[in-house]
């Protein structure tokens, strides 16, 4: 079949797509940034297109030729409404794929029962995109899951954390509620299968792994598989999901706005009450620890392909013309109804206020060594500064709803365009000339740290650039606050980032 996966860029949509290849598949991948899918394995194995929910005339150009759609887009990134974008944006593919002529939707939504506790907003708006999907003419398969359990799902992510930061941790009473989590592993699994019986059209089936357990033993579970000791966990009815999601904000690298409707939705029972899938597609998931087991070793061997934030840009909210295709950004701003967003490249004139911090270093190692040395930037390695300063400005980020520096990176030396570094995302990324970051940490503005590379000589020159666009007076407050401090930083940062690539390439060119 030719297959549209929406949301390729997404923690499931970038596992999903080397599945259906691997079935035969020919794919289309829709992403409102296509240079975002550049760094992916499968990239030239794929036909990707430029498309955004929000833009039905692109969505539906994305949905032409196409047999079946999978759609794999949600939402919740912490900022704004989550609800009405998901009803929007479902509403929008419904009908791009009816006129489009598709023959199928296969949505993975989640699973919960309107009989017991009052759903969560996430789990009601999971539903609510069902059921919207399925009111269009084209039959939907709707697969139904709980906790996925897999490296860099937001669930895992906050699972592993919370059992290995704390030893001893106080929780509300959700941590009793019964749940059925299953592995990422099985998930891609039943989204490729569905494709292929069509008794599964127009059907809502449930999947789940094979054991039913409270949060409190899946915890338990992941210290056994982790070698930690048994944490003590001791449920206190005084917690509210607001305390909740900010306690887990602050432990996990979950934002705090993410956080909050995970948490939210712990409260509900979310098991497997139909079992019809076993007969349409006959499958054994794995149990909860060899998922843990297969997920740490995918963390210790570097080979993490998503991650929960692949795709979001939680932390600042959306930018401006967010829901709008790049084509119709542009024609806005032409006619002047919507502004550009200020660009490090912009003149220092233009604009308004961009505040600077530039420096300039000679290296003696060649530009694609100190290129390595930038891309290695975050994460383990840091910022080559005190490390002590990055913290505090990360846990100010989570006591303030942010992401905090704990989100880390996907892997120690590679990059991708749109890829998440601890509060920062790749915005351009150009080996070995040029690494741009924009800051995803709550500001009263928009920042970029940047760093520009050209040969000099025998060896390289980094231009290292630290830009800011101040919103209003506490804009620029904030900025004038922080000089001491980046004082303090960007000249060691851009020092240090010299001398460790001219180490590492000495190291490179001595006789082993």
């Amino acid at each position: 079949m030719k297959v549209l996966v929406t949301g390729a860029t997404g923690y499931i949509g970038g596992r999903l797509v080397p599945n259906l290849l691997a079935a035969g598949h020919e794919v289309r991948c829709a992403a409102r940034t296509p240079a975002k899918l550049a760094g992916r394995s499968w990239h030239d194995d794929v036909e990707v297109v430029e498309a955004d929910l929000f833009d039905p005339a692109s969505l539906k150009a994305a949905c032409e030729g196409i047999d079946a759609v999978h759609y794999l887009v949600h939402a919740m990134d912490g900022t704004g409404d989550f609800e009405a974008r998901d009803r929007r944006a479902a509403e929008n593919l419904r009908d791009a794929a009816a006129a489009a002529g598709v023959s199928r939707i296969v949505y993975l939504g989640g699973l919960g029962s309107a009989d017991g506790a009052p759903l969560s907003k996430h789990l009601r708006s999971r539903h609510e995109v069902g059921r919207i999907l399925a009111d269009g003419p084209v039959p939907v398969t709707e697969l139904r899951a709980a906790v996925i359990i897999g490296s860099g799902s937001a669930s895992f992510e906050m699972l592993r954390h919370l059992v290995e930061v704390l030893p001893i941790m106080t929780t509300p009473k959700w941590v009793d509620t019964r749940c059925q989590p299953i592995a990422i592993r099985d998930v891609t699994h039943y989204l490729v299968k569905v494709l292929s019986v069509e008794e599964t059209a127009g059907e809502v089936l449930e999947i789940g792994g094979p054991e039913v357990l409270t949060y409190r033993e899946m915890m338990h579970t992941f210290a056994s598989v982790a070698g930690l000791r048994r944490r003590i966990v001791l449920p206190v009815p005084v917690l509210t999901p607001r305390l909740s999601s900010l306690w887990v904000g602050l432990v996990t690298p979950l934002p705090t706005g993410l956080a909050r409707p995970l948490v939210d939705s712990l409260v509900n029972e979310v098991i497997v009450t139909d079992d019809r899938i076993d007969e349409l597609v006959p499958h054994e998931p794995i149990p909860l620890r060899r998922a843990i087991e297969l997920a740490l070793t995918r963390v210790q061997d570097l080979d993490v392909a998503t991650t929960w934030a692949s795709a979001g840009r939680p932390g600042n909210g959306p930018p401006p013309g967010y829901g709008e295709s790049a084509s119709r950004r542009a024609a806005s701003r032409a006619a002047g109804t919507l502004p550009e967003d200020p660009r490090p490249e912009d003149p220092s004139w233009s604009g308004g206020t961009v505040l600077t911090d530039e420096r300039t270093v000679r290296c003696g190692a060649p530009p694609e060594e100190l290129f390595r040395t930038v891309s290695s930037l975050g994460g383990k390695v840091g910022w080559h500064s005190p490390r002590w300063m990055w913290e505090l400005r990360g846990l100010i980020d989570k006591l303030a709803g942010g992401i905090g520096v704990r989100r880390g990176r996907r892997h120690p030396t590679q990059l991708a365009l749109g890829e998440a570094v601890d509060f920062w995302r790749v915005e351009a990324l150009d080996p070995p000339t040029l690494l741009r970051f924009r800051a995803e940490m709550k500001l009263p503005g928009e920042a970029w740290l940047e760093f520009r590379i050209q040969p000099h000589g025998s060896g390289s020159l980094l231009r290292q650039r630290a830009r800011f666009h101040p919103r209003g007076l506490v804009g620029r407050l904030y900025w004038y606050i922080l000089l001491p401090f980046h004082v303090l930083i960007f000249p060691r940062m851009a020092r240090s980032i010299a001398r460790q690539a001219e180490q590492d390439a000495t190291e490179a060119a001595a006789p082993r």
